[in-house]
């Protein structure tokens, strides 16, 4: 082989391997997690993790996955590597979603039947406080420059500012019907709240807790009560906002500072929530009912391909 070819084989090969991510997709109906290369496109492995798996993270480390077993009533650890369990902790009746502290000390959970967020020690293993908040608590996020524990109430309809400090309720702020994912953009300066029945979305200013914008979406052909929107994800640089809009079968390009709908892009069916590469050049969504996770490019703002991953995908993460 001649040596120009050679190089760029080994360079090729490099470049692949130093872009290699893992994403983990909780699998609700198969009570299962699934593993994902998406660089090559291919579904690597699915292994058992407990029942009704939804709510999932990484640690800070990023040698440890946090997975949410609702029907078990606790959060899971497990080791990246091995997949092999490695603790539990003690999150309250029939965790669904939950938060991690910047500083990776501390986990806060949403407990539904009980209209509580439960406060956990990390390295004790321990719940630590219980703050009351409204009915149904599910949405939950802390702000980046940790000063804002933020819980949604679908019930409620309500999100519920918490200091960090303190642990207890400053303000309340009134939203659209049933809210469902919570998110503040990389600065801090504002949260962005979809509300699942109004089919629309809130940026709120976090100095003072109040909506600046409510933006609502149309979709050609699709009737107002199919665009259901749930989990956000925001880029670094706060140009464009992903919004995953449940049973439309849509992800909804906002550009995040004009807060103007862009364009729609096709994905699978019932999809939930949204995760970026590590890069921020792809965007992963877990689609529920076609058993799927649909990659976006994001330069070029199309779907590239879905991979069939298993029974009702909701939650994912990636490692890099």
């Amino acid at each position: 082989m001649n040596h120009k070819i050679l190089a760029f084989v080994l360079n090729t090969a490099f470049l692949n391997l130093a872009h290699a991510e893992t994403v983990f997709v909780t699998l609700e109906k198969d009570n299962a997690l699934a593993i994902m290369n998406p660089i090559d496109g291919k579904l690597l492995k699915t292994v058992p993790v407990g029942k009704r798996p939804r709510g999932i993270a990484l640690s800070p480390d990023k040698k440890s996955l946090y997975v949410a077993t609702s029907d078990d009533n606790t959060i899971k650890i497990f080791d990246v590597e091995t997949f092999k369990e490695t603790g539990r902790l003690p999150s309250g009746k029939d965790p669904e979603t939950f938060a991690l502290s910047p500083t990776g000390d501390k986990m806060y959970v949403s407990n539904e039947d009980d209209s509580l967020v439960a406060v956990i020690d990390l390295a004790k293993k321990k719940i630590v406080k219980q703050i009351k908040v409204g009915v149904e608590p599910e949405g939950i996020c802390v702000s980046p420059n940790n000063q804002w524990l933020i819980s949604a109430s679908e019930t409620t309809n309500m999100v519920h500012w918490i200091d960090i400090k303190t642990q207890a309720i400053v303000e309340n702020t009134l939203v659209d019907a049933r809210p469902r994912f919570v998110t503040f953009t990389p600065d801090s300066s504002q949260l962005w709240v979809t509300s699942e029945m109004a089919g629309t979305l809130m940026v709120l200013d976090t100095k003072t807790k109040q909506p600046i914008k409510t933006i609502s979406f149309a979709i050609q052909g699709v009737p107002n009560d199919k665009i259901q929107p749930v989990g956000i994800a925001i880029d670094k640089e706060r140009k464009r906002a992903y919004v995953a809009l449940g049973t439309a079968n849509r992800i909804a390009v906002v550009n995040a500072q004009t807060f103007e709908v862009e364009k729609y892009l096709l994905v699978g069916s019932r999809v939930w929530n949204v995760a970026f590469s590590s890069d921020e050049k792809r965007l992963y969504t877990a689609n529920g009912i076609s058993n799927d996770v649909s990659i976006i490019d994001l330069d070029s703002q199309t779907v590239t391909k879905s991979i069939g991953v298993g029974n009702y995908p909701w939650g994912l993460v990636v490692k890099p």
